[in-house]
């Protein structure tokens, strides 16, 4: 529907008013003239001049006077003056008057609330005469009766000026009311009130949009029918503490929709209810869980790095010391608890690199990622390793492009698949599973046909050191496992089933861009590369052109306006460089690789302008990286 504007809807108050039997006259609170109605003009026969906005009321009683509208007056400026005078103060009043012509006006003023006033002439010649008539035929009515009925219409008419005053009070309230609605409508969280019976008397729309699968009309609902089961139950403390005058800010799961919510209940002490405001807070959660465990790696890494580089300093001398031994020792049994003491140090700094993967700064860098070909490699990663007699199946919902650390995602697996396999002995099934929660996350089920967890092992499976292997295990591949989700905004859960264990590891779920195939001009000056690139996106679907010079690719791309897409390494032949490119075409998406390492210049540079892939590189990291965000500019 469309909305009038400010003129229309003049226009229309203005038709109106022209409706009217009554003649209507607004003065501003300097007696200019704002508006009037064409009675206003026919009714005491006013030039156009003295009815347009901007007349004053000095020259609209002065023509009034001098026509006679008020009977001979002998000075004219005193009886315009005075009358002046008395509209100055503003003052609301009520008058009847006889005109020149023998008509009876009513004269009813009001000041308003900006300044100025409203004034209505009502004709009541028929009304008076209808008054003396009844009087002429009601001889035996007594004189303090006729007296009581011109009070009562006099009374009445006061009546009728005061309910016209409710009648827009009422008006302003509902538009304010209306906007007030209208405001809670577009705030991106619901706002509802609740009373002592826990029934809904108000609801904005927006239930629906922070828990999926509940209804948006609610009021009049009772607030376990509207929520729901799982989410009543949660909220239900807060709700009794709001009826006893105490404020809750709280956060919970939504189970069915895996939706973290944030709730505020104010207590309503007057009518022993609650307000209530929701809101979803899934992402902030999510970012707010990687902040802390990023926070967290921070601070084991500062507490871990002096005492690893110690440690492994001793290592090393122990190392040293129990080699040169070995070669001096002819007793077997000597020999043997040397090289027993020279493996357990070899285990120590494997533990320490394992504890330096886990304090690095390393953080999570999620890239384009095709699940079909990261489930392929590492089934290929993981079966070597498998007893014979031992079965890897993988399944996985869809194959869209998602955004994961591939890196961290396929260790963490690799982890998962391994105590597994631990678990199974020699035989059985492991079996991977991906699915996709509610849009909101994607959770991989690694699953096995083992012992299942023991109560220890569920309790404290994700403590750092924590495990069940004796001498052979580190007690650190879960806890890698768990850092992972919780850099990612995720998490990770033990449990066991009917045929053995569990570990399910649940990330964000972020939707990657595939990239469009197209025409891609290739920049390398190395012969052998450039063959081998150029392979590689012509098996993704793009077509390929080649240069292996800056004016080369120029002149290529001033040739052909087809051109999707540059990718150039960052040193080629001559002294421009792929940035150069960036500069030479600001119309083209420009991505550059490289071999230099991170901390080169020339590489911080290309990276601060554009993404920048790191060589060597496979097929299906090139097509995660030519399938990111351009950046918005």
């Amino acid at each position: 529907m469309m909305t009038m504007g400010h003129h229309e809807t003049d226009e229309m108050m203005l038709a109106g008013l022209n409706l009217i039997q009554q003649a209507f006259s607004i003065f501003d609170s300097e007696l200019i003239l704002v508006h009037s109605n064409l009675r206003m003009k026919t009714m005491f026969d006013l030039p156009d001049r003295l009815v347009a906005p901007g007349a004053t009321f000095e020259d609209v009683i002065r023509y009034l006077v001098e026509a006679g509208e008020y009977g001979p007056v002998d000075n004219i400026d005193a009886s315009v003056q005075a009358r002046v005078t008395l509209a100055q103060t503003f003052e609301p009043h009520y008058m009847e008057r006889t005109r020149p012509n023998g008509r009876v006006i009513s004269v009813e003023g009001a000041p308003l609330p900006q300044g100025g006033w409203v004034t209505v002439y009502t004709d009541i010649t028929h009304t008076k005469r209808q008054e003396a008539l009844l009087q002429a035929h009601s001889e035996e009515l007594s004189d303090q009766l006729a007296s009581y009925s011109e009070e009562l219409s006099a009374s009445n008419r006061m009546l009728e000026s005061t309910i016209s005053a409710l009648e827009e009070a009422k008006r302003q309230l509902t538009e304010s009311e209306a906007r007030t609605r209208l405001t809670t409508e577009m705030m991106p969280a619901h706002i509802a009130h609740v009373d002592r019976h826990g029934r809904y008397t108000f609801s904005n729309r927006q239930l629906s949009a922070v828990i999926p699968g509940r209804p948006s009309d609610i009021v009049g609902l009772a607030i376990d029918k509207a929520l729901g089961d799982d989410a009543y139950q949660k909220v239900k403390p807060h709700l009794h503490a709001a009826r006893q005058g105490r404020q809750s800010t709280f956060e919970f799961t939504h189970t069915p929709s895996s939706r973290r919510i944030r709730s505020v209940f104010t207590p309503d002490e007057s009518r022993e209810g609650a307000y209530i405001l929701s809101m979803d807070v899934t992402e902030e959660t999510q970012a707010r869980a990687a902040l802390q465990q990023t926070r967290r790696r921070e601070v084991a890494a500062q507490l871990t790095s002096g005492l690893a580089h110690d440690f492994s300093n001793l290592l090393t001398i122990i190392l040293g010391m129990q080699s040169k031994l070995a070669s001096q020792v002819t007793d077997p049994d000597a020999s043997e608890l040397v090289n027993g003491t020279i493996a357990a140090a070899r285990r120590g700094g494997t533990l320490l690199n394992r504890i330096a993967d886990m304090t690095s700064r390393r953080g999570y860098r999620p890239e384009p990622v095709n699940l079909r070909v990261f489930l392929d490699e590492l089934n290929t990663l993981a079966t070597p390793s498998l007893p014979d007699a031992l079965h890897l199946d993988i399944h996985c919902a869809e194959a869209g492009p998602v955004l994961l650390d591939t890196g961290l995602l396929q260790d963490s697996l690799l982890n998962l698949i391994l105590n597994a396999r631990d678990a199974c002995g020699s035989s059985g099934t492991i079996r991977i599973e991906v699915r996709f929660v509610q849009e909101i996350w994607i959770e991989f089920l690694v699953t096995d046909t083992g012992d299942g967890f023991s109560v220890e092992a569920l309790a404290n499976g994700l403590d750092p050191f924590f495990t069940t292997k004796g001498g052979e295990g580190s007690g650190l591949g879960l806890t890698m496992v768990y850092d992972m989700a919780k850099m990612a905004g995720g998490e990770t859960r033990l449990f066991n089933t009917a045929h053995g264990a569990c570990v399910a590891l649940r990330l964000p779920l972020r939707r990657a861009r595939p990239h469009p195939p197209g025409l891609v001009l290739l920049v390398e000056d190395s012969p052998d590369l450039r063959a081998s690139v150029r392979d590689m996106l012509i098996t993704a679907g793009n077509t390929v052109v080649e240069a292996s010079s800056v004016d080369e690719a120029k002149g290529l791309a001033r040739t052909l306006p087809g051109i999707s897409l540059v990718f150039s390494d960052i040193q080629l032949e001559g002294e421009a460089t792929g940035l150069d490119l960036i500069e030479a075409l600001p119309d083209r998406r420009v991505l550059l690789m490289t071999s230099l390492a991170p901390d080169d210049p020339l590489f911080t540079q290309a990276r601060a302008r554009t993404p920048v892939l790191g060589k060597p590189f496979t097929a299906t990291e090139l097509t995660a990286f030519l399938a990111q965000e351009p950046p918005h500019k």
